[in-house]
């Protein structure tokens, strides 16, 4: 492969050593060559501690800045490439988007959707994206496009990680509401992912036009229930891409919320039968919400998915290839082809017979440059 600047020139697969005195980056003959992945779902502003919550109201923005830029950075350097963050709070990684924009090797590119949309006192309202009515949830949606958001996130059912909010299971806003967001950010060619537990929410966010479902745990008010085969075949023949919450760090002990503690294999199932029915899968990891929730987790996300029986290639086209598609940076991103950005992750080992290859990394390159 031949890299010229910040892209990839050309693809040789002829093994022949260039004499144009170009620099030869020799990785060994056992590596493998993989683009760099795609984390479509993480939290730089959470700082994978006991308390991700409170720790963030304790921290000023300047501060927290500092950690966000360290959390982005042990991303990186886990050979996640591009994240897209999906709530912050003033903003802050869009600070993050133009500091790396001049100095692509300090970290991944980041896709931010900035304060999640929530309802007065509702999921993540410490973010400061508050809003509710039709009028103003179309205003939030062109605020966020004015600042440069990649992506708008809404927080269309509870969630388990606020005092005080609606229980996950339940819906924040009504489907008129997730239709004006919907097609506010579509006109504004914005792409809409919805945080997503609860059934009804799926339904309503799907109806909607979303286009990406996080989190898609099939949640009802008596907990976790297998899926409607109707409504994942809906989901299956729609454009909306649903992204499985995946990723652990196995060295952490993991306490799964108390809402979703006796469900958790449950939804696991859930995910198992959206990919059997082919749905388009995607990993958000929510790296930052836990102590198993570190911001370099997702290659662990890969290996949870193969579990799941999806083929180890299409398990990597998760974290690549299919999620460049959904996050709009297809062709420059997932693909290692002439043209595209030069983020790569170098492997000591197949992925493709062992994604546990993943954690054995010899080298990771961003905009053509070793970062490590």
């Amino acid at each position: 492969m031949h890299i010229r600047g910040e892209r990839i020139a050309r693809v040789d697969r002829s093994g022949t050593v260039p004499d144009d005195g170009s620099q030869v980056i020799d990785l060994g003959s056992d590596s493998c060559l993989l683009p760099g992945l795609i984390d479509t779902h993480t939290h730089l502003a959470f700082d994978a501690g006991p308390d991700p919550v409170a720790a963030l109201a304790g921290t000023s923005d300047e501060d927290l800045l500092v950690r966000m830029r360290a959390a982005a950075r042990s991303a990186l350097q886990a050979g996640v490439t591009t994240v897209r963050d999906l709530g912050d709070r003033s903003y802050l990684s869009l600070a993050l988007v133009e500091e790396f924009a001049r100095a692509p090797e300090r970290g991944p590119e980041i896709l931010a959707a900035g304060p999640p949309l929530t309802t007065p006192r509702g999921h993540c309202h410490f973010f400061g994206g508050e809003v509710e009515g039709i009028a103003a949830l179309r205003a939030a949606v062109r605020e966020r496009h004015a600042k440069g958001c990649s992506v708008i996130k809404i927080m269309a059912s509870g969630g388990n990680m606020t005092p005080g909010s609606i229980p996950p299971h339940a819906s924040q806003y009504r489907l008129a509401d997730l239709r004006a967001v919907v097609d506010e950010a579509h006109r504004l060619g914005l792409p809409v992912a919805a945080h997503a537990h609860g059934v009804d929410s799926i339904k309503d966010a799907l109806e909607a036009g979303v286009d990406s479902l996080e989190h898609v745990s099939f949640l009802t008010a008596d907990g976790g229930s297998e899926p409607d085969p109707a409504l994942v075949q809906a989901i299956v023949e729609s454009d909306t891409y649903a992204s499985l919450t995946l990723g652990m760090d196995p060295n952490v002990p993991f306490v799964p919320p108390p809402a979703m503690a006796a469900h958790v294999q449950t939804i696991l199932n859930a995910f198992r039968a959206l990919n059997e029915a082919g749905a388009k899968v995607v990993i958000g990891s929510d790296a930052g919400i836990g102590p198993a929730k570190p911001h370099d987790v997702l290659p662990y996300g890969v290996g949870d998915l193969a579990r799941l029986g999806v083929e180890h290639l299409d398990a990597l086209r998760s974290v690549t290839s299919l999620a460049a598609r959904l996050c709009g940076v297809e062709g420059r991103k997932g693909r290692i082809t002439a043209g595209a950005d030069a983020d790569l992750l170098v492997t000591a080992g197949d992925p493709v017979q062992d994604p546990a290859a993943l954690l054995d990394i010899r080298a990771v390159f961003r905009a053509g440059v070793r970062v490590r």
